[in-house]
């Protein structure tokens, strides 16, 4: 069995992390929870964009009934992100939230967590506890024993024990850095000494579009494809629906989730002989807004071209200033290089 399906099942409202269930892709609305209408806008793009459960901060009382409403109308299950007054986690929960994340590091002290865990118990909602280098469980960051990785993971153990004595083990773990060998050491670490409890992935503070989402494909592709991680966010300082398109980028190529057409094509070399890049970048776009799982390819020459185009769904091997389209394997038409898009975008839209 992969580590993912040994964890217990955990349900956020409808939907189920953990216990072999498909990977669960999150992000967080960065609007202020206070404006209810820009969020819940915010809410609705990003549910378009695939996100299954969505986080949403609520750093104030006065946010407690704001975030009510949005709990109310939100489409998909709403995470209630709270810190440092366990308080405010408790009246989310009462709000109307499908879970909540606390770190009980930085929440005041485990009875703290323990009332916390109270109303979760009483609402039916599970807890994530989330760790990262700036707020571990005091007694464990003291320890110079320990390496980073041993030490968020030892916090985390510690806090799960602590819980599961309480009684209480509706439980989702994170142990996030910055740094993707320490995440990765991290993760496998707890899915050793903790196997039970579904793990949230995430490299935290990854960075912009292009540092951020390749720190996360390594991190977060290399614990997956080891079968550890039920959830993952992957965090950009971007918009937050390109968090969800890396994520289920990210799960997609591992063959773990599909949603929406997959794009092949072939990075170009001195045998291209038409304008390849805008070509791919245009029907890139356009599959931006189909749902339907196919496979799409655009290729350059005649050295991979006719193999990749025939074997994708809808396809084109381009040779001098044209382009061969496939469907299904089949020579469909040849078309000059300033209609290869448009005619691949017309066979796309058929099949569907």
């Amino acid at each position: 069995m992969l580590a993912r399906e040994k964890t217990h099942m955990v349900h956020v409202g409808d939907v189920a992390i953990g216990g072999g269930a498909p990977v669960v892709v999150q992000s967080m609305t960065n609007t202020p929870t206070t404006d209810v209408e820009a969020t819940l806008s915010q809410v609705a793009r990003l549910r378009d964009a695939g996100c299954d459960v969505i986080r949403v901060a609520v750093p104030t009382r006065k946010a407690v009934a704001p975030f009510g409403v949005i709990c109310a109308a939100s489409p998909i299950p709403v995470i209630a992100d709270v810190h440092f007054d366990h308080q405010i986690a408790i009246d989310a929960i009462r709000h109307g939230a499908a879970g909540v994340r606390i770190n009980p590091g930085n929440i005041g002290s485990l009875e703290r967590v323990d009332r916390v865990a109270e109303a979760a118990g009483e609402a039916g909602v599970p807890i994530r506890i989330g760790v990262n280098a700036g707020s571990l469980d005091p007694e464990v960051a003291s320890r110079a024993d320990l390496d980073l990785p041993e030490r968020l993971a030892a916090s985390a153990v510690g806090f799960v024990a602590h819980l599961e004595g309480q009684g209480f083990s509706d439980v989702v773990v994170s142990a996030k850095a910055h740094d993707v060998p320490t995440t990765i050491k991290a993760y496998e670490l707890l899915s050793r000494e903790i196997p039970q409890v579904p793990l949230h992935l995430g490299v935290t503070e990854a960075g912009t579009m292009l540092q951020g989402t390749v720190k996360s494909a390594v991190g977060l592709g290399t614990l997956l494809s080891e079968g550890i991680g039920d959830t993952l966010r992957v965090s950009l300082t971007a918009d937050p629906e390109q968090e969800v398109r890396v994520g289920w980028e990210i799960i997609s190529s591992l063959g773990l989730r599909r949603r929406g057409p997959e794009l092949v094509s072939c990075p170009t070399c001195g045998r291209t002989q038409v304008g390849l890049i805008p070509i791919a970048e245009e029907v890139g776009r356009a599959l931006e807004g189909i749902d339907a799982p196919i496979t799409v390819a655009v290729m350059g020459c005649v050295v991979n071209g006719p193999g990749e185009a025939s074997g994708a769904d809808i396809g084109v091997a381009c040779g001098k200033g044209e382009g061969v389209i496939f469907r299904k394997g089949k020579v469909e038409r040849t078309v000059p290089e300033d209609q290869i898009a448009s005619a691949l975008l017309e066979e796309i839209r058929a099949g569907l």
